[in-house]
């Protein structure tokens, strides 16, 4: 199990009250979301780090085709 590391954080005082009325455990909550949020700024910042690459190989592909064409079925 990775290290956790106590914080501290402001939050919603509805969202909180609900969470907690409901059973939730804030903490794991808190680090799912963050997760996400990390996969989503992880996957920007390689498109971003990669939009030449990626544009140069569209460019490429408008001019001659997809590769391998001739071979797919459908």
């Amino acid at each position: 199990m990775p290290a956790r590391r106590a914080t501290s954080m402001t939050l919603d005082a509805a969202l909180l009250d609900e969470a907690k009325a409901l059973g939730i455990n804030i903490s794991r909550a808190a680090e799912k979301g963050i997760a996400a949020a990390l996969t989503t700024a992880r996957a920007e910042a390689w498109k971003r780090e990669n939009a030449e690459a990626i544009a140069e190989r569209a460019l490429w592909i408008e001019g001659h085709g997809l590769p391998l064409a001739d071979l797919r079925k459908f």
